[in-house]
Order: structure tokens, then sequence, then C-alpha cells
């Protein structure tokens, strides 16, 4: 693919709370309108599944389309394990790039400085089709997220990007070489296996927007997104459900001044309200039937994409839609991955990582599947055997530390002593600090060592739910949790699979979503 002309690029870490990038309430003026990246893929998929078979079969559709590699990183998540049927999941990285390099994505972008700057990848969702099609899970990740983005090498030039030093804003991994950098993240972070990505920049948004039509949204109050000093969309709307399209669509999808506390966050809320509407409207529209509109629009989200190599082609975009197509709007849920603030960013808490445990084990999120097998811990991600027994190092630390309890009194050493018996001999208990983990868990740093913790795990009786991936171990480390501070037996508490309230599900057929208006952005 040719790759726009870049700008000298900006540091390769950001230092947690430091400025620079994308932020957060009025911190600096947000690229707001890059949140319609998102809606133009999710258009072009779709829209390619309503066209007849014999537009899809055009070469010059099949030219349109542009290609890069699906992985950078050097590290690789194997497939999920196929259930009773045979099926297994399907992972696809969306992703909205602000690129500027023509005129027209230029004049889309604004911000004339930045022609032929390091793009960025704004827009990051996850979609989730599970493994017997009945269900879709959609996880959007905050653009200024914080985290550490692995090394990648661009397939283009062989140019090595080193890892970042320290965590950085996840929307740089787009200049780390492609799209295939931002999957790598993405998999490092969250242990997902991604199958496909899908990027699309500014051109093709507005007019697709405005040919499939109006797409109902609602306000709680009349809203006027502009403030004193001009920032804002300039969407202007009054209070309850309007039929929004064309330029009014791109408002809606850019506002944030003016929408609950004026964050990307309450944005981003706005846009699942969008798709989810716009998924219905395409359902319903009839007028998706005429011959040449179909074209037009095949013949423009086709110009808008980039795709990996494993979805090069227009048929291969429409058999993909036809998967997403079996789903029903009931069983869509989107949601917003489980955050905190660290100054204007914000990084993945707790419950992101129950969020990614639940996409990875196929769970889907709306609570509507029959109780899956909890998986076991021998059976891992990425396909790495265990070392012996002998040969695996472990650090035991003690987490029982909590709000009104003093840390269990030799707690790391105890459960040392007990790996030691079972035969790990290179155990070793961490004495110099008590921490506060509400239930055990183990991490490992890297894929290799994923086998080797999931053996720990599975000799003290811990659930593979409670094995998780992380950068702040350097090796296999146990936390002894709240939940074991007696005792040299681990009783596992009974398993959750319920999505995170932090989260803040959508549905996709809940048709009284609303968004709520700042009273200071309102008028009469």
């Amino acid at each position: 693919m040719t790759r726009n002309s870049v700008r000298e690029a900006e540091p390769a870490a950001e230092k947690v709370g430091t400025t620079g990038g994308s932020r957060h309430g009025g911190r600096r003026s947000p690229r707001g309108h890059r949140l319609l990246r998102w809606s133009a893929t999710t258009l072009a998929v779709l829209i390619l599944g309503s066209a007849t078979a014999g537009y899809l079969y055009y070469r010059h559709l099949n030219d349109n389309i542009r290609k890069d590699e699906l992985n950078l990183g050097d590290n690789k998540v194997a497939e999920p394990t196929p259930n009773a049927a045979g099926q297994i999941p399907l992972n696809i990285l969306l992703i909205g790039s602000d690129a500027r390099d023509t005129e027209e994505n230029q004049q889309l972008g604004g911000a004339r400085e930045t022609f032929g700057s390091t793009p960025l990848a704004d827009v990051q969702m996850l979609v989730h089709l599970s493994a017997d099609r009945s269900n879709m899970s959609v996880v959007s990740m905050p653009r200024d997220t914080l985290v550490k983005i692995p090394k990648c090498t661009d397939p283009d030039d062989d140019e090595v990007y080193p890892a970042s030093d320290g965590r950085v804003m996840t929307n740089q991994s787009l200049g780390h070489g492609g799209p295939g950098c931002t999957v790598a993240t993405w998999q490092e972070l969250t242990g997902i296996h991604i199958d496909h990505f899908v990027m699309v920049d500014f051109s093709g948004v507005v007019s697709m927007a405005d040919a499939v039509g109006g797409v109902p949204v609602c306000v709680d109050a009349n809203i006027l997104s502009r403030d004193s000093q001009g920032h804002g969309s300039g969407l202007k709307l009054e209070e309850g459900t309007t039929s929004v399209k064309g330029e009014q669509a791109l408002q809606w999808l850019r506002t944030r001044y003016g929408f609950e506390d004026g964050s990307d966050l309450a944005r981003a809320k706005a846009q699942h309200m969008y798709m989810n509407s716009m998924v219905r409207t395409l359902r319903e529209n009839a007028t998706l039937s005429s011959p040449n509109k179909l074209r037009k629009l095949a013949e423009e989200a086709t110009e808008a994409l980039t795709v990996d190599t494993g979805l090069d082609t227009v048929k291969k975009l429409y058999d993909l839609s036809n998967e997403l197509r079996q789903v029903e709007p009931e069983r869509i849920t989107m949601t917003t991955m489980p955050n905190r603030y660290v100054g204007a960013r914000v990084e993945p808490t707790k419950d992101a990582e129950k969020l990614f445990r639940l996409v990875r084990e196929d769970i889907a999120l709306d609570g509507k599947d029959e109780k899956k097998a909890t998986p076991t811990p021998s059976a891992t991600a990425s396909g790495d055997p265990a070392a012996d027994d002998d040969k695996i190092g472990v650090l035991v630390q003690n987490g029982t530390r909590t709000d009104t309890l003093r840390a269990a009194s030799g707690r790391a050493s105890t459960v040392t002593g007990l790996l030691v018996e079972k035969g790990f001999t290179k155990a070793a208990a961490d004495t110099s600090s008590a921490l506060s983990e509400d239930r055990t868990v183990v991490r490992y740093p890297s894929a290799e060592l994923e086998g080797d913790a999931q053996r720990v795990a599975k000799s003290l009786g811990i659930p593979a739910s409670s094995v998780e991936r992380s950068t702040d171990v350097s090796g296999v480390t146990v936390v002894v949790g709240a939940d074991w501070r007696e005792g040299r037996t681990y009783k596992a508490p009974e398993e959750d699979d319920k999505t995170p309230e932090s989260a803040e599900a959508l549905n996709g057929a809940d048709e009284d979503a609303c968004m709520h208006v700042n009273p200071g952005f309102t008028w009469s």
C-alpha cells in the first residue's frame, strides 16, 4: 500500500501524566470528526453485504481496496479452540485513521498544519462474532489509553520500530509501521486473537452517510454544540428524536461539546447509539434495493478501506458481511473498555481484563448464552507448552491486604513452600512489600511464558480466568489475594460472567437510548 508522507515522529514514549496527543475534557480541542471512521467502516461492511453478487465481482472494486499486513509484532496469539460443533469465533479490529494524505482527507480533517503527518489510530473497536454466529460484541478502546506498544516491523521498508519505552497512547501504534502494529498492540494487551482488521480514513464518510439516508438519534434536551470560543461540531437539534444524514450525521459523530461531560467517552457513547440505529435502519431501508445506489455505495466503500490480506477482495468482504448479518440487533452489544483517568489519559481497570476474558472465552456480553464450561489452564492461547516444573521460575507475592485488614502474615512464604513441595523448586517468596489484590492471580509478561503460568495455576487450583498477561511483571508471578488469607488449599470463587457495569453496555435493539445534553449547551 502507498503510505502517506510523514512528519518527524513524536517521542516514542509518553510517560504517565505527560501531555501530548489527544485528551479528554477541555485540555485541547479533539479531532472529533475522526470518530467517523468507524461509522464508515461499519457502513462499508454492511453495505457490501447488501449488494448483489454481480456488482461485487467487478475488478475495479477489488482494485480500490488497499492492503496491509495483519500483524507486525513478533508475538502471535493462537486461534481459540473450536466449540463442540467445530466453529470458532471471529475477531475484527476496526481502525479509524486520521491520515491527512490527500487533499480530500485534509479538507475533511481540517488542521492544515498536519497535512502529510504521521497518522494516528484514533478509533479502535474490536468486533467479536461468536463461534455459533448468534451474537456480536463490540469493545471500544479510548484513543488515549496508555499501553505498551510492542516492537513492530514495517512490511514496506523493513524499518524496525522498537517497543515503547514506558506506556504511550494507543493511537500512536498506527505510526509504528501501519495498522498491523495496532493489531499487535491489541493482542499484547488483551490476549485476544485478531483475525482481520479494517481501516478507513476521512474520505467518503459524509457521502456514505448521506447515501444511507436518515438515521434516528435522540437527545434529552435542545442542543447546540458550540461554545463561546467557537469550539464544537455545530450540531443543532431539538429535544427528542431526529433523523440525521449527511452533514448533520457528521456533526453528530463529531460532537463532544454538549454531550454529557464533554469527554471523548461521551462522544463514543453517542457513536454507539448512532451505529446501533444505523444497523437497524439498514435492515429496514427498502431504498437500498436500487441497483444504482448499491453500485455507488459499493464503490465508495471500497475506496475508503484498507484491509489485511485475508480480506483483500470484494468477495471476501461480501462473505464477511454475510457472517455479520446473521446476528439480530437484539444480540449486538456495544461496550467501552472500562478505564480510569491517569492525568489527562486513561488506563484499563480490572473490569477491562474481565471484559477481555469474556471475549476470549466467547461469552456473550448480553448475558443470554447458556453457561459455558470453564476452560482448563492446560490449554494456552499461545500454544506454547509449559516447561518442566523444576525449570519454571515463580515469584510469590502477598496481596492479602485490604482496605480494612492488614496483610495476612507469611502468605507468600506459605504458598512458595507449597509450590516447592509440588516440584516447582525455583519458586521464591517476595517478602519486600504487602500488596492488595481482591483475588489470587497468576501473571506472566509474554506469550512464551503463558504455558508456564497456566501450569503453575493448575497446580494450585487457580482457574484459567485468573491467569493474566501483564507488563508489570518480569516472570511468572503468583499474587496471593484476599480470597486466600489462610490455609494451603485455594478455593476458587464462583465465576462471574456478567458484563461489568463500567463497560456501559448498549444493546443493539435499544430504540430508547438518548444522549444527555450538558445544560451549558442547550437553547430555547
